[in-house]
């Protein structure tokens, strides 16, 4: 196994081969070689005693360190620690988030098998539920898989635990089961929201709004959603013509956010969606220093877009 790094902005990828390579490790040599700290708990000795140390009632030692460049001393000594380990101590350094401009991301990509997890485009991710639901012994076509992350989002997590209820249910998955045992996130939903409310179809605006009314999300709730898709539509629209994959790195996005991000901003001047924003924050600060309306104040809101 030897050194290496895991990376990235994938979260449920980035768990999976940690899970997946420990996991290996614990079934060949056991758990009594396997070690994990925590850089923002441990102390820079503590650190240093586990990679330094021989393994015990093991033949091979497996280190596990989360974020140790939160430690500032184990930055300063990482060259020595990482290029000085004993032959008999495998390494796994997982950093979630590394700045590439530092000496220590350098460091990593030189001496370390160094893996990093993005999140997933949205051809990627309609193939992984696909591959996944397959694997599963069940089966689910490219677009309802497509509908599916229209319905929940991008969360991995998210998706196959609500695959695994749906195969469950039945192997052979269906639009109609996903309609049946599934319920849209929020974000989603509001999403939906937004693009009609663009589209000039304020009978869908409204019926979505009402969706969330009777799911009992508050109107302090959606405008908070609101105000987090207006911000992303800004990010995606003041990217002008950068790639989408570009625009998701700089920003932090799934690539499937930026793409349905588009769709809208397309539509949208900057100087309209500054305007949508400055109204959004003064029924905000309307709905909590005077006496109206929440439902009516943004439904008010909501028939103002479509109607723009």
């Amino acid at each position: 196994m030897g050194l290496t790094t895991l990376t990235g902005s994938n979260s449920f990828a980035l768990k999976a081969e940690l899970d997946r390579r420990v996991s290996k490790f614990v079934k060949e040599y056991t758990d009594m070689g396997l070690e994990k700290l925590d850089g923002e708990e441990a102390e820079y000795d503590r650190l240093r005693e586990a990679l330094e140390s021989l393994p015990f009632l093991a033949s091979r030692k497996l280190v596990v360190l989360r974020a140790p460049s939160a430690n500032k001393v184990f930055i300063e000594q990482a060259e020595k620690l990482l290029t000085e380990l004993p032959e008999t101590t495998d390494l796994i350094v997982y950093e979630p988030k590394l700045d590439k401009r530092s000496g220590y991301y350098k460091l990593l990509k030189k001496v370390t098998q160094y893996q990093e997890f993005n999140e997933l485009d949205e051809n990627t991710l309609v193939k992984w539920l696909v591959d996944e639901a397959k694997q599963a012994g069940g089966s689910l076509n490219t677009n309802d898989a497509r509908y599916l992350i229209e319905r929940l989002g991008t969360d991995q997590q998210l998706l196959v635990n609500e695959l695994q209820k749906l195969l469950t249910y039945e192997p052979n998955i269906t639009r109609q089961q996903i309609d049946l045992l599934t319920e849209p996130t929020p974000q989603s939903t509001i999403f939906q929201l937004l693009d009609a409310a663009f589209a000039g179809q304020q009978k869908r605006m409204m019926e979505l709004y009402k969706e969330q009314r009777a799911a009992r999300v508050e109107p302090q709730q959606i405008i908070a959603m609101l105000a987090w898709q207006l911000h992303v539509l800004a990010l995606v629209k003041t990217a002008g013509d950068k790639s989408e994959a570009d625009v998701a790195r700089e920003a932090r996005l799934n690539p499937f956010v930026v793409r349905k991000s588009r769709g809208i901003t397309n539509r949208l001047s900057l100087a309209a969606l500054k305007d949508l924003i400055h109204h959004l924050a003064q029924l905000d600060k309307d709905l909590k220093t005077k006496s109206i309306d929440a439902d009516d104040a943004v439904q008010a809101y909501l028939l103002s877009l479509s109607s723009g």
